[in-house]
C-alpha cells in the first residue's frame, strides 16, 4: 500500500508501538515512561494537563492504612538544580482511597500501580489484603524508603537500609498477593545490590531506584531551616549521577527488572537510565517544572530508536558500551 506524505501505514504505527513496549513482572507496559508517586496526586492532578493513558503506567501518591497528617509546613523549597521536600506521607488513608480515588483510576485504560507504606508489617499486609480486592490495581510499590518518616521494628532509618528487614516484609506480602510486586529502595545505603538481591529473594518482580537523598536548606536572613522538618528528600538533576550509579548496580546484581528515577527531566536522561539498566523510568519532578514532559519523553525515545534503526528498547537495557 501506497502511503500518503505525513501519515503511516497501521502496519507501521502497531510496528512502532511494539518498538516501546516492556514487561514489568505481569505488567504490560506500552511505553517505559511511568508517572512516578508523589508528583501527580492520583492522576486527577494533571489529568486536565496531559493524556494519561498514553502513559506507561501511574504509581499514585503513597497511602497508609490510616490517615496521615504528614510533616509541618514549609514542605517543598526549591534548590539549584532540584527540589527539597518533605511531605512526610500526608494521605487520607486506605478507605478515603478506596471511596474517593479508585473510582477515578478505574476509568484510566494503563496500568495503575498503587504505592504503598506502612509503620509494621501489618500494616503493609493489610493494605496488601484489601488493595489486592480491586481490580484497577495491578502492581503494588512497596515504599521502603521514604527519608521523611521513621518506621517501627528495625534499628534503621529507613526499612530499605536494613536487608534482613527488606527480605522479611516482600517476603510476607509476597504470600498474601499474586500482584506485580515492586521493592522502592532507598540509596542511603552501603551496598545498595545487596538491598536489591534480598528483595528478589523475597518475591519481589521488580527494583524501583532511587528515592530522595536526605538534605536540607538554611534561610540565612531567618538563620532557620527553610523545612518545617529541617531536613527533607532531594530529587531533580541534582541527584540523576547518584541514581544512574544505583541503577547500574543493581542491574548488574538482580535478574529481576530494574525500574529507574531521580532527575529525569526529557528523554536523554530516560535513555541514559535504560542503557544503565532500566527496563522502566519514572518521572517525577519534571512534572512539576512542565506537566507534558513525559509524553515528550515517549516522543523522543521513539524518535531515538526510529533514527538508530532500533527495533525495541529492550534492546537497549544495560547496554553501556564499557
Amino acid at each position: 500500500m501506497e502511503m500518503k506524505k505525513g501519515h503511516m501505514t497501521h502496519d507501521t504505527r502497531t510496528r512502532d508501538n511494539a518498538a516501546l513496549e516492556v514487561s514489568i513482572g505481569k505488567l504490560r507496559l506500552k511505553n517505559p515512561v511511568i508517572l512516578a508517586s508523589g508528583t501527580a496526586g492520583f492522576g486527577k492532578e494533571i489529568k486536565d494537563l496531559i493524556d494519561i493513558n498514553k502513559l506507561g503506567a501511574i504509581v499514585t501518591k503513597t497511602i497508609t492504612l490510616n490517615k496521615r497528617e504528614g510533616n509541618p509546613p514549609p514542605r517543598i523549597v526549591e534548590t539549584p538544580s532540584g527540589l527539597l521536600n518533605s511531605i512526610g506521607l500526608d494521605n487520607d488513608g486506605l478507605k478515603d482511597f478506596c471511596f474517593k480515588k479508585v473510582p477515578h483510576l478505574e476509568r484510566l485504560k494503563i496500568p495503575v500501580i498503587v504505592s504503598i507504606a506502612g509503620d509494621s508489617t501489618e500494616e503493609f499486609l493489610k493494605l496488601t489484603r484489601e488493595l489486592s480486592k480491586i481490580k484497577c490495581v495491578k502492581a503494588l510499590e512497596i515504599n521502603l524508603s521514604c527519608p521523611n518518616v521513621i518506621h517501627k521494628g528495625t534499628k534503621c532509618r529507613f526499612l530499605a537500609q536494613d536487608k534482613i528487614a527488606v527480605r522479611k516484609i516482600i517476603k510476607k506480602i509476597r504470600k498474601t498477593t499474586s500482584l506485580t510486586l515492586i521493592a522502592k529502595l532507598s540509596p542511603n545505603v552501603t551496598d545498595i545490590g545487596a538491598i536489591a538481591k534480598e528483595a528478589q529473594k523475597a518475591g519481589s518482580d521488580a527494583i524501583s531506584l532511587i528515592n530522595t537523598y536526605p538534605g536540607m536548606l538554611v534561610d540565612t536572613d531567618t538563620m532557620k531551616p527553610k523545612l518545617g522538618n529541617i531536613t527533607g528528600g532531594l530529587s531533580g538533576p541534582a541527584i540523576k549521577p547518584l541514581a544512574l550509579k544505583c541503577v547500574w548496580d543493581v542491574y548488574n546484581t538482580v535478574k529481576i527488572p530494574v525500574i529507574g528515577m531521580g532527575g529525569i527531566m526529557d528523554w536523554r536522561d530516560a535513555i541514559e537510565f535504560i542503557l544503565s539498566g532500566a527496563s522502566a523510568v519514572q518521572v517525577g519532578t519534571a512534572n512539576f517544572i512542565n506537566p507534558r514532559a513525559p509524553l515528550e519523553i515517549i516522543k523522543g525515545i521513539k524518535e531515538y530508536l526510529g533514527k538508530r534503526k532500533i527495533k525495541s528498547i529492550k534492546s537497549l537495557v544495560g547496554k553501556l558500551r564499557t
